[in-house]
């Protein structure tokens, strides 16, 4: 019965948008974060729970080139850093759900962050190549609704040069892309979704603007 009650709790929260949202910001030229990456790589297995890793542009002066950074995935990490309450970026940092962050390889903390985190906002579901999401009050105008691709597992990268020279370092689902799909204003919406790289899943973030709490998550 335990067994049953837990897979029922996971299926509703992926099908509802009830995930929390754990993203790592990371580099492979940061010798800081190698334990970080390990955290996620706990956590990436976790009921209820949506682990990304991004990988950011601003150590690749180094001497090591990130192989998943993205300038975008930098941006993004900018964007929270007001709202948060920073002076600016830092890795290794773990945002939970928007809202709320911590250095990522301080785990006890970041235990602590998803225990408290909310997850209230509307239901999201993905069926027949489509987002639904449904009605609900957001706030402001509207939130964004963002298209996150990432693959699923670990992936390894041996280091060359840089801080992690000689290293091979573990990454738990790393983000390949990330696509502002457009805006939710409180109504129930539909968004055809283009189709995914193989080996890669899919993710919808809706999230308050500008850096803003995520108010709710699926992924496929």
């Amino acid at each position: 019965m335990a067994m049953l009650a837990l897979s029922v709790t996971t299926s509703y929260a992926e099908e509802t948008g009830r995930l929390t949202v754990v993203e790592l910001f990371t580099s492979q030229g940061c010798s800081s974060c190698p334990p970080a990456n390990a955290n996620l790589i706990k956590l990436r297995d976790r009921q209820g729970v949506l682990a990304l890793s991004f990988g950011v542009t601003y150590w690749d002066y180094l001497g090591w080139k990130d192989v998943f950074a993205r300038e975008e995935f930098t941006e993004r990490q900018v964007a929270y850093e007001a709202p948060l309450g920073n002076r600016g970026p830092f890795t290794p940092q773990i945002v939970v759900n928007g809202s709320e962050d911590t250095v990522g390889n301080r785990l006890s903390d970041i235990e602590n962050l998803i225990g408290r985190a909310r997850t209230d906002g509307p239901p999201v579901s993905l069926a027949d190549g489509a987002v639904h999401i449904g009605s609900s009050s957001t706030p402001g105008r509207w939130a964004d609704i963002w298209l996150v691709r990432y693959q699923p597992g670990v992936i390894e990268v041996p280091v060359v040069r840089g801080e992690n020279t000689g290293r091979t370092l573990p990454h738990a689902n790393v983000v390949k892309s990330l696509t502002r799909l457009g805006h939710w204003t409180g109504k129930a919406t539909t968004l055809a979704l283009p189709a995914a790289q193989s080996g890669l899943r899919t993710a919808i973030l809706v999230q308050a603007a500008d850096g803003g709490p995520i108010l709710a998550a699926v992924t496929d």
